[in-house]
């Protein structure tokens, strides 16, 4: 396949190969156990359009579970110009000219306020953003001479994070889910938004991110912004400039006179 319809490649290309993994609730002792457990794999990938299809491996997961790979050939075929992509939306800046642009436009530093909300303890997307220590060889927001960090950690309580950020007076506030389990990360940025909208006028810019977040629903969650796996802290310093510290506007009397 070429242009704008494409099939999976597995083997040959446009063979509509792919591979799937998934765990299913039943046991993987016995022969038995095992054999039936590798049916109910092949069922389900019969059913998910995959023909053929074989378990090139499947392993017991504790009592009562079975993670199956599965390997098959489907029909189906992707249309590329159906695809959609969210782009950024601002440029990426050297921090030189982050600084510059805080400095021109807000006259104090930028107050940046993180944490992880809920029950989510994994800091390492927040603190990658956040440390000096940075991410990927970039540095985080702590290096910008100009913002000042607070960063609350793990576990945060909504409410607590809005106390907090009130209290900094924040222009900017990051949350950072890695749990995402019975989607856990949409809700809690639900939560969090409807919690800044009743805390009154005022609220500071709100932005999310972890690896199962679609940047294309900021608006749905009530957000600003959402950023996805993958993301550096020179990408987020950037943002909070665009949408916090804008340049001004020349106007068309101006550019003449230029």
């Amino acid at each position: 396949m070429t242009g704008q319809v494409v099939r999976p490649y597995g083997d040959t290309t446009g063979d509509g190969r792919v591979q799937v993994s998934f765990t299913l609730p039943v046991p993987f002792g016995t022969v038995a156990e095992r054999a039936r457990a590798e049916g109910a794999a092949l069922q389900l990938a019969a059913k998910m359009g995959l023909e053929p299809a074989m378990v090139v491996h499947a392993k017991g997961m504790g009592p009562g579970f079975t993670f199956c790979i599965v390997y098959g050939r489907v029909a189906h075929l992707v249309d590329l110009s159906q695809v959609t992509v969210t782009e950024r939306e601002f440029p990426l800046l050297s921090s030189p000219e982050i600084n510059r642009r805080i400095r021109r436009a807000l006259g104090r530093k930028m107050v940046v306020v993180g944490a992880c909300i809920g029950t989510d303890a994994h800091t390492v997307g927040i603190d990658a953003i956040l440390n000096v220590k940075g991410h990927a060889g970039e540095k985080g927001l702590e290096y910008y001479r100009e913002m000042r960090i607070v960063n609350l950690g793990a576990q945060v309580d909504v409410a607590d994070l809005v106390g907090a950020s009130r209290a900094e007076r924040a222009d900017a506030v990051l949350v950072s889910q890695v749990v995402t389990q019975r989607d856990a990360h949409l809700s809690n940025a639900r939560q969090m938004a409807a919690a800044f909208r009743a805390a009154g006028p005022g609220r500071p810019l709100l932005v999310v991110g972890g690896p199962r977040f679609d940047p294309g629903t900021a608006a749905a969650l009530g957000v600003d912004k959402i950023f996805g796996k993958g993301t550096a802290p020179g990408e987020v310093a950037s943002y909070l400039v665009h949408a916090l510290a804008p340049e001004p506007a020349v106007s068309a009397t101006a550019e003449g006179t230029a």
